[in-house]
């Protein structure tokens, strides 16, 4: 018992502060008054201590349980906390002191705030991830095609909720809004360019449209179907109306060229041209600029092949006349460039296989379009040579009335028009110098069109070469002969000088004694005729031949030079006065002249 004395005296001393140690006390004085004995003092003492320690221990082990739990609650919450922030991808919750002090409810309470924030910022954007990820089901479903079927259940992964990957979604939806708008505006883009290719054609482009799908026609009312099988088929369908666009036109082109020709080739009046013209317009015209509705239905294809039809019909009769106007034409090109044309045989013999149906009248035409060609194609390259011609044979007409106006005696009196041909001979004088020039020019052209097409240059069926250096050989025998009149004439006047110096009679003026010899020379009944003259008249017969006589001038050259010169411009006599005898009288001339 002394040992628990201590204890006891401690633990008495302790309940004195407490109401059980007012009730120890009071006990005690029973105790006292009843005489009990210390054992059972000591046993009753160590029976309330049992009990008290038994309740203390009770106590103490809800304490510890207790304790526990908050602790395990405390460490539930920062453990769902944590989650929260690495599943919000959040570092840490503003206002939430780091470190944890006070005690565990403290601690606790501290805490609960912030784990409620956190729950509701989880919830919010839990309903965001399902918004994005429902409107991204919803038009991945519309590109797909699939819209019409039942949406699937939207599964979140609450495990990342960060705002990173809610961008992602946001992104994806972003793109697939894009993606959405694009195939939108590529369906609106296919269906105008539909309707606009089914107005020209004379189409009904609403039926072509539903026949691609229902839900493209807006009266319908549903979500336009923007798959990739749409756009396929709309693609298709769009290229389908292009091609028999441009098969149409096409057709139309064929069409048009047929008819213009026949119309050409039958001198069809205006009037009736003027129901297809909307035809010949499109001849024209690509098909991308081809935009006015109906003008390539099938209506006016088919009404463009019956009066193709038509008129190949009406041509079959009037063939003959056709082929003549097309031979006519030759003929007129052919005697204009001074070239051959076929001959009156082989055109009969081509009349007599129309009249027999024997030749394809397309083939014919055709023949003679293309020999029309050539001999255009020939004319073109003869062109300017045949100008040089043209310019050359006047200088010699003009030489030949120069000749002529030479041998007027009354050239210089005073009478009405006499100023006139002062002046023409003037110009005639100009145009005769030139002349050489003009040859060697036309000797040179000639030769280069003779080289790049490895053939000789006909004029009526005679080479222009030979007639030019036939010109050109005449040329010097009249320089000679001029040589020589000059002195003639030189030696006539120094006779007439002796003469007058026995004369008698008063000297004349100088005028009159020119003009005296030139009665005698020029106006002579006995002088032949000059050789300018000659050398003129032959060209200008040359130049005015038609096709005919271009075969009558083909022994011109095949009889040799020498012998055609006595043929066609005779032998050689005493020339006229030239520009040389004339320019002194001429140049006292006051009035203008051309040049």
């Amino acid at each position: 018992m002394g040992s628990f004395q201590t204890p006891i005296g401690m633990r008495s001393s302790t309940l004195l502060e407490t109401s059980c140690g007012f009730l120890l006390q009071e006990l005690q004085i029973i105790w006292d008054e009843v005489g009990e004995d210390k054992f059972e003092r000591e046993k009753v003492l160590l029976d309330l201590e049992q009990e008290c320690l038994e309740v203390y221990r009770r106590k103490v082990d809800r304490a510890n349980i207790s304790r526990a739990c908050l602790h395990q609650e405390l460490a539930e919450a920062e453990a769902e906390f944590t989650h929260l922030l690495l599943s919000l991808g959040e570092r840490s919750l503003p206002g939430r002191p780091e470190k944890r002090a006070g005690t565990l409810k403290e601690q606790l309470d501290s805490i609960t705030p912030a784990l409620r924030e956190m729950r509701l910022r989880k919830e919010e954007r839990l309903n965001q991830f399902r918004a994005v990820q429902g409107q991204i089901q919803k038009i991945s479903a519309e590109i797909a095609g699939n819209s019409e079927n039942e949406p699937t259940t939207i599964v979140v992964n609450e495990n990342d909720l960060s705002l990173k990957r809610l961008e992602e979604y946001q992104n994806e939806l972003q793109r697939l809004y894009n993606e959405k708008n694009e195939r939108l505006q590529q369906v609106e883009k296919y269906i105008d360019i539909i309707h606009s290719l089914s107005t020209i054609l004379g189409k009904d482009s609403s039926a072509i449209i539903m026949e691609v799908h229902p839900s493209l026609n807006d009266l319908c009312g549903i979500t336009k179907n923007i798959s990739d099988t749409i756009l396929e088929k709309l693609n298709t369908t769009m290229e389908s109306l292009f091609e028999e666009k441009q098969n149409r036109l096409n057709k139309l082109h064929h069409l048009g060229k047929a008819l213009s020709n026949l119309w050409n080739l039958m001198d069809t009046p205006y009037s009736d041209r003027q129901s297809f013209s909307h035809v010949i317009n499109l001849l024209s015209v690509s098909s991308a600029d081809v935009t006015d509705p109906g003008s390539l239905t099938l209506e006016i294809v088919q009404q463009t092949e019956a009066e193709v039809k038509r008129l190949d019909q009406l041509k079959a009769s009037k063939m003959k006349e056709l082929f003549q106007k097309k031979q006519e034409e030759l003929e007129l090109i052919c005697k204009k460039s001074h070239v051959d044309i076929p001959s009156k045989a082989e055109m009969n013999n081509i009349i007599n296989l129309i009249n027999s149906g024997e030749i394809d009248h397309s083939d014919l035409l055709m023949s003679m379009d293309e020999q029309i060609s050539r001999a255009k194609e020939e004319a073109s390259s003869r062109k300017a040579i045949m100008e040089k011609v043209e310019k050359w044979m006047l200088a010699c007409d003009e030489e030949r009335w120069l000749e002529e106006y030479s041998r007027d005696e009354n050239r210089y009196s005073v009478s009405r028009g006499a100023h006139k041909n002062l002046r023409r001979a003037e110009r005639a004088r100009i145009m005769v110098g030139r002349m050489p020039a003009l040859v060697d020019l036309l000797i040179k052209m000639t030769r280069n069109w003779e080289e790049e097409r490895n053939k000789v240059f006909l004029y009526d069926q005679v080479p222009l070469m030979e007639i030019l250096e036939e010109y050109n050989i005449l040329r010097q025998e009249k320089e000679e002969e001029k040589k020589k009149q000059q002195s003639w004439e030189k030696k006539k006047v120094q006779s007439q000088v002796v003469v007058e110096r026995d004369n008698t009679y008063a000297s004349r003026p100088g005028t009159s004694n020119r003009r005296l010899p030139s009665r005698s020379f020029n106006g002579g009944l006995d002088s032949p005729m000059p050789l300018n003259r000659r050398l003129s008249m032959s060209i200008q017969q040359l130049g005015s031949n038609s096709i005919i006589s271009g075969n009558q001038g083909t022994p011109f050259i095949r009889d040799g030079r020498n012998v055609q010169r006595k043929k066609t411009f005779g032998e050689p006599g005493l020339p006229s006065y030239t520009r040389d005898e004339e320019s002194p009288l001429v140049s006292t001339h006051s009035g203008p002249f051309s040049p």
